[in-house]
């Protein structure tokens, strides 16, 4: 008889690392929510257009950022449900990209040095705690396994 062992379950400490992906995915959508936000709204669309190319660039850039961003996070949300063994390696380097721009919110964003700060502590703090436990978790590596 051929017997096939199951993976564990998505659970357990595995729910931690999981509800901070999605609530980074919800956040994100939001965000760019808000940057698209001037694109109907008639007056905020004659003001980011009549500006010149630089606050349009900024604009795009952004847009482009957070939407990079959120797809990123949405793929690596699906390996996570797929339990898919590229996992491990894709959250930490997500961790990575959280980590770097929170960064770049701290060092060039118009924001008050308190909030990104917040911002930045949170995500140090989710790498700092998360990435070790991908890399050498036994639940993980039993867990993560499907091709």
């Amino acid at each position: 008889m051929n017997e096939q062992v199951a993976a564990p379950r998505i659970g357990g400490w595995l729910l931690l690392p999981l509800a901070w992906l999605i609530m980074t995915l919800l956040t994100t959508a939001l965000v760019l929510a808000m940057y698209l936000s001037p694109l109907f709204n008639p007056a905020w669309r004659v003001t980011l257009f009549s500006h010149g190319s630089t606050l349009l660039l900024q604009w795009a850039i952004s847009v482009l950022t957070a939407a990079a961003v959120w797809l990123y996070s949405l793929w690596v949300c699906w390996l996570f449900f797929k339990r898919s063994r590229r996992l491990p390696r894709h959250y930490v380097l997500w961790l990575l990209v959280t980590v770097l721009l929170a960064l770049k919110t701290f060092a060039f964003t118009p924001v008050s040095d308190a909030k990104a700060l917040q911002t930045l502590l949170l995500s140090l703090l989710a790498a700092a705690v998360f990435a070790p436990y991908f890399k050498r978790s036994q639940r993980v590596k039993a867990t993560f396994t499907q091709p």
